[in-house]
């Protein structure tokens, strides 16, 4: 009888473990398809770069992939197959497809004829202009361990294929011009060095390039990445200062020629003999390098007030906003990070106002940081709305209610930046969505 009753008490906890597990497998299967709807309602599905590529074929619907994410909701299941629902929130980890059992998934950029934002690219890097290359985010691929391989495998194809060297009489002409003192334009200036190439490294800000832009103490995930000169780095994770401090460190012990506050406006010239025009005189070159990211020039909202000298559009020193009423505009990593730093400094009053109704684009470890500080009201969330006008102390925002007044002292808009892609058309550089080029070009790869 004893017997009998024990396993009686072990079924109802074996169904009982069923009904949940069930209950808890079909509550996950409805929200991914609820945030599946959403996310393409608000066009974030789509992403900015690279992202996971299903094969619904091969899929089994098992969501280790999901559960490999780092950013946390990239992927979801939808009706027994794994699918994108926040495409903009991947940067490439490929966490994804390392954890994915029956390999029906991979991190690329899918087909490139549909996107206007990726530039077509040999597999060198090479864009259809000869002698301008590209490398780094601008190739649709993010994460330095990325960037610093591309600006590597650029010099070393400009070595091997370089031709001719500058004669005595040509000494104004370098072997590289490399326009980014990021990752992707350090490494291509080491190993410039390294392999006896004269190079140029220009830069409108200073070495560092998007992480100059990061809030401070910022962590920044580094997969495993070799430097040239320098050697692997030992850590995955760094903080901003300790990323920086490892670029002035190059930047000063291997006499890279940096000049930085220097704003190219113009290439002109062929594969060679470039003449590269620039806010801090002309530069020419056999070979021009373009490593400026995707983030371009900060994005203005064209509003009364924007000239306001309390608008600012790049957080530096957080502490410096202590007691401060400060509005973030924009919904992006930037400005999350940006208003949870705010928001730790003693009486900082911290608002945000972003055009859609939710914090959608942000990476997981983002979203789990500040819902608690929206929660609580440490972070005063203002979404659907736009500003309407900034005043000397206060800002309006315009929302589905009608005008809100915000009680205000300083301004950081920080709704991303326009991308280069432009600039590079004028160059003559072709992109993936120009159908009528890519047969002629021959349908080159996208590096990556």
């Amino acid at each position: 009888m004893e017997s009998l009753l024990i396993w009686a008490v072990v079924l109802i906890l074996v169904a009982a473990g069923v009904v949940l597990y069930t209950r808890n497998f079909r509550r996950q299967r409805r929200d991914d398809r609820e945030r599946l709807t959403q996310t393409r309602d608000l066009g974030m599905d789509k992403a900015s770069g690279q992202y996971p590529l299903v094969d619904a074929a091969a899929c089994i619907g098992c969501a280790t992939c999901v559960a490999a994410c780092p950013e946390g909701d990239v992927l979801g299941i939808v009706l027994g197959k794994a699918v994108v629902i926040n495409g903009s929130r991947c940067i490439g980890h490929g966490k994804c497809a390392e954890a994915c059992p029956v390999g029906a998934l991979k991190v690329g950029l899918g087909d490139i004829t549909k996107r206007d934002d990726i530039p077509l690219l040999d597999e060198y890097n090479e864009t259809n202009v000869p002698g301008l290359w590209i490398a780094g985010e601008l190739s649709g691929f993010a994460l330095i361990n990325n960037a610093v391989n591309q600006g590597c495998r650029v010099i070393e194809r400009i070595a091997e294929t370089g031709g001719p060297r500058p004669t005595d009489s040509e000494s104004g002409l370098s072997d590289v011009l490399i326009v980014g003192a990021g990752p992707a334009g350090m490494s291509a200036g080491l190993k410039a060095v390294e392999l006896g190439l004269t190079s140029v490294v220009l830069d409108q800000q200073g070495a560092g390039g998007t992480i100059l832009q990061y809030p401070r103490r910022k962590l920044v995930m580094v997969q495993p990445v070799e430097i040239p000169t320098m050697g692997k780095l030992p850590r995955l994770e760094y903080s901003k200062e300790e990323l920086l401090e490892i670029w002035e460190k190059l930047y000063t012990d291997f006499d890279l020629d940096i000049r930085t506050g220097v704003r190219v406006t113009g290439v002109s010239g062929k594969k060679g003999n470039f003449a590269v025009t620039t806010s801090g005189g002309d530069f020419r070159a056999r070979h021009v390098v373009l490593a400026l990211g995707r983030r371009g020039t900060p994005r203005r909202l064209n509003v009364p007030g924007e000239d306001m000298s309390k608008v600012a559009y790049k957080l530096i020193d957080a502490e410096a906003y202590a007691g401060r009423r400060v509005l973030v505009v924009g919904g992006g990593d930037s400005a999350v990070e940006a208003a949870m730093g705010l928001a730790h400094q003693k009486g900082c009053k911290v608002s945000i106002s972003y055009r859609k109704p939710d914090l959608m684009r942000i990476k997981q470890r983002n979203a789990d940081r500040i819902q608690p500080l929206i929660a609580d009201g440490t972070i005063d969330f203002h979404g659907a709305t736009t500003v309407g006008g900034i005043h000397e102390d206060k800002v309006v925002l315009e929302g589905p209610n009608g005008s809100a007044i915000v009680p205000n002292d300083d301004v950081f808009i920080l709704a991303g930046g326009i991308p280069p892609f432009g600039f590079l058309r004028e160059l003559g550089v072709k992109f993936g969505g120009d159908q009528k080029d890519i047969a002629a070009a021959g349908k080159p790869k996208v590096a990556g």
